[in-house]
């Protein structure tokens, strides 16, 4: 993903802006990453894939395996009570 920070964004914001089209942009504040700057349609894209629900016969095998075998990591052995209700 290209990098740039806040200042270069203001300097080349059109710059900026092409690269988008080609590809999210990271744009950092005192060093670390803040804002991601994308395009319209990937923005539109990628909140119609965080609703996607898919059933367990769309998974490839492998990864029922995986899920199977997936163990709860200690840190979350709290919410085991959820399970239950």
């Amino acid at each position: 993903m290209h990098q740039v920070t806040i200042s270069d964004l203001q300097r080349n914001i059109r710059d900026i802006q092409d690269a988008a089209l080609k590809g999210p942009v990271s744009i950092t504040r005192n060093g670390k990453e803040k804002y991601v700057l994308l395009t319209a349609d990937e923005y539109y894209r990628l909140k119609r894939r965080d609703r996607e629900v898919l059933g367990i016969e769309e998974l490839r095998a492998q990864d029922v395996r995986n899920i199977a075998a997936a163990k709860v990591p200690k840190e979350y052995e709290y919410l085991n009570h959820l399970l239950s209700h």
